[in-house]
Formats: C-alpha cells, structure tokens, sequence
C-alpha cells in the first residue's frame, strides 16, 4: 500500500500521542524463541504509522510482561520500501516484525518469506477479526499476518456550497446525482465534484457494488474483470459522475495532487478522498488565509440502506518466517492486535482509523472525516487476493487506461477486453 494511504491513519492531519494503557488482553506467556533467539525483536513500522509514544507504551507494557525481553522499532520510509523488504526477508537476520501495506502482504507471503501464522489463529483472536480486513493475510487457506488497521475514502464537502444550493448529505446514487446538479444550477463556476478520470480505487467500490470485480479465478489461472456488465454498469457511473468535473480525465487523484493543488484554490464543492488528504486541504486554504467548513459523508449506495462499497487501505503485521525469535515475535503480535492496545492506538488517531477487531472502534468525534469513514466499515473490500496483483498496479496501469478510453467514448466492453489482456498477462506472473 502507497503512503498516501498509510498516511491516511492522521485523519484530517490531526495526530495525536498518548501513553498506552496498562495491561492487555494477550496477559502472560512463556517466552519460547525459535533458533536459540536471545529475546529481543526488531520491529519494522512505517513513517506516520504509530505515534512514538503509544508504540513505546506498548513496548514498556510487553518487556514487563516478558523479563528480559527488548523491542527495538525502527521506522521505515515508503521510498522504495518493497525493495527493502524483499532484501530484507532473504537475509539471515531479518526484522521480527514488520509491518506491510496490505495490497503487498500476498506477494511476500508467496515467496516463503513470511512465516505461517495458521496454527496461532486463535492466540492472535483470528475470531474476532473484520471480514473485510482478513483476506488480504490470507493466501490458498493459509494465514501469513495479523490485519492491524483500515481506512478509505468517503466524500468530502464544501458546507457553504452545499447550503446555498439546498444539498443535504445524499443516502443513495441517485440523491447524490440530483445533490450535483442543484449544486451546478446553483454556481456554474464551480465542479459540483473534482473526480479526476482515473481514479480507480473509487471505481472499484462502484464495480463492488454491481457484483462484478477487477479480476477472478479461472481454473488455476486469473482473469480480468473489465469486460463484464458490471464493469460497464459500474464505469458508466462513474462517467455520469466525471461529467460533473472539469478534472482531466487520463490523470489520477493525485496529478495534479487534489488535496493541496487544485481543492484550495477554490471552485470544488465537493470531491473523494482519504484522511490525510482532508487535513492536507484544511490546512492549504487556512494558510491562504481563508476558513476551511468541510464535511463529511460516506459515498452513497445504490440502496438508502448501505453506503457504497469502498477500498480498504491499511496495513497488516506479518513475522518474518527467517526470524530467530519467531514465537517471541508471535506474542508481539498478539500483544499489540489484542483489543485494549486497538483501543489505545485508536485513540491515539481520534478514533481516524478502523481496527481488524471492530469492537475495539473508538467513537470519533461527531462531524469528522472519521465518523463518515467508520460507517463504511461493513463495506470495505480489496484487490485480489493473489501475489501477482502488484503487477497489475505498476504504470501504465490497466484500469486506468481503460477508465480514460471509457470516458473518452469508447464502448466499455471493447476497453474491457483490452485491459484484461494485460490484467491477465501480469497477475498471472508470480
């Protein structure tokens, strides 16, 4: 997973550090090291994952519950981490621990450097863990991390814009629709909605949400999933939307970057994103001197009933199948996937991130981008399930390209046969 989204655990660029709470739910073990381990851990965490207080709590907490033990954090940059980690998994000595976006987890999990987890499903609380956050730990039946934490996009809003046009928060696809065009009729200066042509992460949710996927298993093999009437339903949407916009339409969120290049300059009312891009808005119009009023709202269902389907960014932990102290590591992750160390560490992001144990949920404050993000936590999903995803995501991208031919007229299902060629050729590639 790309640091935007990791970075979207400081919602509305609001990170705050607490010392972590005493006890846990894991309580006392016996230390049992594999390989002779002198019981310590190396812990891999990425930049702006866990505010240093809490982590050190957490740590303070494990080391008395196991005497003799030292945890040693090193933070990780997102610079050319994949590389990093995949050097770092071949080596003799690598970190215990580390933390791994959770589109990557399957990929390392295929090339045996990530130690099986399976027999400790319950020692981890495997029960209690979200349905949409555990598949990405889980490759042919077998589990290769613990899910730590989620989060995705919701709808954020202009409060003035809305208002002056008589727009309430939509419950549903068509509300939303009829919202944009209230919002044109009411400024013709403005985009009712910035949606840049190639945004796939919110088309994917739109193609979730028609049944349909961006790709399936065919026999032992994958195929693409653009060439579907799902696909052409969810695309079409999509476009219906994009209308609304004059952002480009063969650019994705972030050329130019949304948050900070084109949301403050003014004219938006409304536009998709994560947390760390509503903190990065406010904070770009409040340093034009101007006041940031953002709202926020789930991205509307087809039905009043759900919001719609959504891709879940976030972050899993997974041991190091190399690791010398590989069952004192399992503990760790024990430890700091139990619910009270969820519940410190939500607090810690004011409730900003959804936890794998959904009853750890902290209540965010009412009105934040948080409260909009935790209501779509039954609806979260993620790429497929296969090391050869990460393929399919390496420039050019497929789903983009065929987002930008859809947009640019031409018929979904002939763009559709043309991705999923290459969808095709480079998820099947281990």
């Amino acid at each position: 997973m790309k640091r935007k989204l990791i970075a979207a655990i400081g919602v509305a660029g609001m990170m705050v550090s607490i010392a972590a709470c005493g006890g846990s739910d894991s309580g006392d073990k016996k230390d049992e090291t594999k390989g002779g381990g002198d019981k310590s851990l190396t812990v891999w965490v990425m930049d702006g994952s866990a505010p240093k207080e809490w982590i050190d709590g957490v740590n303070k907490e494990f080391e008395a519950a196991h005497p003799g033990t030292k945890v040693k954090v090193e933070v990780q940059q997102w610079t050319d981490i994949q590389t990093k980690v995949t050097t770092a998994l071949s080596e003799d000595t690598p970190p215990d621990v580390l933390e791994l976006g959770n589109t990557q987890t399957t990929g390392y999990a295929v090339t045996g450097g990530l130690a099986d987890l399976t027999a400790d499903k319950d020692k981890l609380g495997y029960a209690n863990w979200s349905k949409g956050m555990l598949p990405s730990a889980e490759l042919d039946g077998k589990l290769y991390a613990a899910p730590w934490w989620a989060a995705s996009r919701v709808v954020i809003y202009d409060k003035a814009a809305f208002k002056k046009a008589g727009v309430t928060p939509p419950k549903t696809r068509d509300e939303w629709i009829d919202g944009l065009k209230k919002l044109k009729a009411s400024d013709a200066k403005s985009q009712p909605i910035y949606l840049p042509g190639q945004s796939w992460y919110v088309l994917a949710g739109f193609l979730w949400d028609e049944g349909g996927e961006l790709a399936v298993k065919d026999g032992d093999k994958w195929k693409g999933g653009l060439a579907t009437p799902q696909a052409a339903a969810a695309m079409n949407f999509y476009k219906e939307l994009q209308s609304f916009s004059t952002a480009p339409k063969d650019k994705d969120e972030a050329t130019p970057q949304q948050s900070v290049d084109v949301v403050p300059k003014g004219g938006v009312s409304s536009w998709i994103g994560l947390g760390w891009e509503a903190g990065g808005a406010i904070a770009a119009i409040e340093k034009a001197g101007k006041k940031a009023d953002l709202g926020y709202f789930p991205i509307p269902g087809k039905t009043a009933d759900k919001p719609g389907s959504v891709f879940f960014g976030g972050s899993n932990l997974a041991v190091s199948e190399r690791s010398k102290n590989q069952e004192l590591a399992k503990e760790w992750l024990a430890f700091v996937t139990a619910k009270k160390q969820l519940e410190s560490y939500g607090t810690a992001n004011k409730g900003g991130i959804i936890p794998v144990d959904p009853s750890a949920q902290v209540q965010p404050e009412a009105g934040s981008f948080a409260e909009a993000m935790v209501k779509v936590a039954e609806v979260g999903r993620i790429t497929p399930i296969t090391g050869g995803w990460a393929n399919v995501e390496t420039e050019p991208n497929p789903i983009k390209g065929y987002m930008t031919k859809v947009l640019k007229g031409e018929d979904p299902q002939k763009a559709g046969e043309e991705a999923d060629k290459v969808i095709a050729e480079r998820i099947n590639q281990q």
